[in-house]
């Protein structure tokens, strides 16, 4: 992993002497840190920045759109977290992100909103890299749409709800989940994928 140079405005010497932290922790803590308002991005860090391949002056302002694999999918999840943020305003999931390349890899998001009773309007998101554990395979948008809300717990009822589909169509697209990475069932299609599952998953009864 490349090591990044320190902001121009910034002096490890000096936080430490200062202890006001706040520049250095937020440039380089180990996951990419973005501060969002209607969904699109005010600033976020160098993790962030470098994690998606793109200069972090060129990510300001711009909507998080550009990060999404389709127009579709950025449509898609806009719902998704928002009842949590609103109740609790505690959010994460794993999903399907897209670097400047086109390359696509997995990553898990954290939320927490400035405005729970509009929890988009301003936002502060985590995004941490899991290609390491979790290598991409190639998935149509359906399927990565599936895959993802299957990660959250939900059942096929309650999927094909929330991307307005037949419970048939989602089964279909389980089934080719299942085929496709030679998994017997659900769980161990999670578990192959790097264990997606477990206590970080937004319980479906809280939505």
């Amino acid at each position: 992993m490349r090591s990044r140079a320190i902001p121009n405005t910034l002096s490890i010497d000096d936080a430490y002497h200062s202890r006001d932290f706040t520049e250095l922790a937020f440039h380089f803590v180990p996951v990419g840190i973005v501060v969002t308002e209607n969904r699109v991005i005010r600033d976020c860090n160098r993790t962030f920045a470098e994690m998606f391949g793109y200069p972090r002056e060129d990510l300001r302002d711009q909507t998080f759109a550009i990060l999404y694999p389709s127009l579709d999918e950025f449509a898609t999840i806009r719902n998704r977290g928002v009842q949590s943020l609103r109740e609790g305003n505690s959010y994460w999931d794993e999903r399907v992100m897209m670097r400047s390349g086109g390359e696509m890899f997995w990553c898990r998001v954290r939320g927490h909103s400035f405005t729970p009773e509009n929890p988009l309007m301003r936002a502060v998101w985590s995004f941490a890299d899991l290609s390491d554990t979790r290598p991409y395979h190639h998935l149509t948008r359906r399927e990565r749409e599936v895959l993802s809300l299957m990660s959250e717990g939900m059942t096929s009822k309650e999927i094909a709800r929330t991307l307005e589909m037949s419970n048939r169509t989602v089964e279909v697209h389980r089934a080719k989940l299942l085929k496709k990475f030679g998994a017997s069932n659900t769980a161990a299609l999670l578990q192959s994928l790097g264990a997606i599952g477990g206590d970080h998953v937004i319980n479906s009864a809280a939505r």
